[in-house]
This record gives C-alpha cells, sequence and structure tokens, in this order.
C-alpha cells in the first residue's frame, strides 16, 4: 500500500535541494560577488547607499494598509495554486466523486475569500 521507490526518493530530495539552492543561493552569491576593499567603512556616514548611488531625501515611504492586503491576497491565491497542481494531477485515480467534492469545496472557499475581499475593497486603489 505504501510503496516508496528510491526514484521518489530521489525526486524529492532534488526539490529539497532545489528549495535550498533558491532560498540561501542568492545570500551566497552577494557574499561572493560584493565588492571589498573599495571604501573604508570607517567613512561611511550611516546611510544606506544602494546601486552605488547616495540616497537623496528620505527612504521612508508609508504605504496603505490596502497594498499589505492586496500582496497578502496574492500569496493566498500563489500558495493556492501550488496545492491545486500536485491534486489536479492525481485527480481521478482512485475516487473521482470524492476528489471533485473536495476541489469544488476548495475552490468554493477561495471564492468566498475573493468575495470578502472585494466587499472590504482590498481590489479598489484609492490614493490619497
Amino acid at each position: 500500500m505504501n510503496d516508496v521507490s528510491a526514484g521518489d526518493l530521489i525526486y524529492v530530495s532534488a526539490f529539497f535541494l532545489g528549495g535550498l539552492g533558491f532560498a540561501f543561493g542568492p545570500f551566497v552569491l552577494v557574499y561572493l560577488l560584493a565588492p571589498r576593499g573599495t571604501r573604508n567603512t570607517r567613512n561611511l556616514t550611516g546611510q544606506y547607499i544602494e546601486c552605488g548611488m547616495d540616497p537623496i531625501g528620505d527612504a521612508w515611504i508609508r504605504y496603505s494598509a490596502v497594498y499589505y492586503l492586496y500582496a497578502l491576497v496574492f500569496v493566498a491565491f500563489a500558495v493556492d495554486v501550488l496545492y491545486l497542481i500536485p491534486v489536479a494531477l492525481v485527480y481521478g485515480r482512485h475516487f473521482a466523486i470524492r476528489d471533485f467534492v473536495e476541489l469544488f469545496l476548495f475552490v468554493g472557499i477561495l471564492s468566498l475569500v475573493i468575495v470578502y475581499a472585494w466587499k472590504k475593497g482590498v481590489f479598489q486603489w484609492n490614493r490619497r
């Protein structure tokens, strides 16, 4: 009943290592590619420098809470798509009607989330 082959473990290990590579790879690349010895760190004024240029003005900008709600809804649906892809791949192998009901409930709850966010005005971008 629980048939796990060596090939399955290789795939899981490859995805795990790939995930670690995507998580820690940028940190390693920045460490390896960052310029060293071009500036004495004692002479810095304490300001953040981006792209090699000194910043002009204040870097703190206040965003509306709608921006964060919109981003949160986007992340929630991106994660839900990650759930739906594997479910769609194994859909209908053994219990087709049960699988359909579960998918219908899942997508129905997602639809309620969209309706709730719409009623709360998350999708209306009002500038002040």
